[in-house]
């Protein structure tokens, strides 16, 4: 069979991988002679318990975690977990550092003043967050209960590939945009969350990484569906998660580990970023990046363009040659590509012939 796709450069529900559309798709109505689709099965079947702990086995596999870590399946994307978070491990008399390395970690920010003392140990905000900050220049509180970070931001093209050493204080990750995107040292990170609909499946299903020695010291008497304490206890089951997203992730993790691991995973993403990047720096006059070098994201690409009415023609034309989500976030216009795990090299390939034309027409 035949699909009509497009390249699709979306930030967020974003590109899955065509083969695991296409093996889910194989199996949809009947899924491994059940005789019902996974949507349709009980999260409390041995058909899907087995979707389930295979998922979690991928999670550590792909990650180079043990026992030692907890590996959750939760509910209300990332923006949940800026409360959950200091919610469990904050409090009177307790301080966690936060880096502002945009508007996602911002947002963590303000969640995170409702529960405890907040100490914003690096604000990018008048440098218009255009890179990331290097860990001496980090004003990090003795005694901290966590030092929280965003790895990836979408909205300004940043994106950590270096962690900074936080002196032994657990690091908080919010992962979402760029989780499994390239081989990192988890050891550093008591807990890791990302909202799955970026690089690891479809928008409906929260992944949660914990240390176990971090999540021994989360607060007691805390409402039941926002404590870690009680996802754990219940292996993500305590009520109906969100099944068929969780088959789905699974699926993509399936696909990762096929192409080779967190080894390819990242190979392929840098090959993306290089030649998009590539033809920027040989374009400046026409297309310009604001991002410093050396925190370019390889996950989403922003770049600017002579006047806003250019890059609303670009944007417009783009889509009609089947290139879709190229315009920049509403809070800050341009430009931008996305392209997670799934996104093809072949797919910016394309885009880079596309804006070579763009530019002969226009510059």
């Amino acid at each position: 069979m035949e699909y009509e796709r497009i390249w699709n450069f979306n930030a967020g529900p974003a590109a899955l991988p065509l083969e695991v559309l296409k093996r889910v798709h194989e199996k949809f109505f009947n899924y491994e002679g059940a005789g019902m689709a996974v949507m349709e099965m009980s999260h409390r079947s041995k058909e899907f318990d087995k979707i389930h702990n295979d998922t979690i086995a991928r999670v550590r596999e792909l990650m180079g975690i043990g026992d030692d870590y907890h590996v959750l399946f939760l509910q209300g994307g990332a923006s949940t977990q800026f409360a959950m978070v200091p919610m469990n491990f904050l409090g009177e008399g307790k301080t966690a550092d936060y880096v502002d390395t945009g508007s996602w970690s911002t947002k963590a920010i303000k969640e995170a003043k409702l529960f405890g003392n907040v100490n914003v140990a690096f604000s990018g905000k008048e440098i218009n967050y255009t890179r990331l900050p290097k860990t001496e220049e980090l004003n990090l509180t003795d005694g901290a209960r966590y030092v929280h970070l965003t790895s990836n931001n979408t909205i300004k093209g940043t994106q950590y590939f270096d962690f900074p050493n936080t002196g032994g204080v657990p690091i908080v990750c919010d992962m979402s945009s760029d989780i499994l995107s390239h081989r990192f040292d988890p050891t550093p990170f008591g807990l890791i969350y990302a909202g799955a609909q970026k690089n690891l499946g479809p928008s409906g299903v929260t992944l949660v990484i914990m240390r176990d020695d971090f999540y021994q010291t989360a607060n007691e008497g805390i409402t039941s569906m926002l404590a870690y304490k009680t996802h754990v206890d219940k292996n993500s089951l305590y009520n109906t998660p969100p099944t068929f997203a969780i088959y789905l992730m699974g699926e993509v993790l399936k696909w990762m580990l096929d192409m080779g691991g967190m080894e390819a995973m990242e190979a392929r993403n840098r090959q993306k970023a290089d030649t998009l990047y590539g033809f920027i720096a040989d374009n400046k006059d026409f297309y310009h990046c604001p991002v410093a070098e050396d925190s370019r994201s390889w996950m989403n690409v922003v770049f600017r363009l002579q006047s806003e009415d250019l890059e609303a023609k670009f944007v417009q034309e783009g889509r009609e040659a089947g290139f879709n989500g190229l315009k920049g976030h509403r809070s800050v216009g341009g430009c931008r590509v996305s392209m997670y795990n799934a996104t093809p090299p072949e797919a910016i390939d394309d885009l880079v012939v596309f804006m070579k034309n763009f530019m002969a027409k226009n510059g």
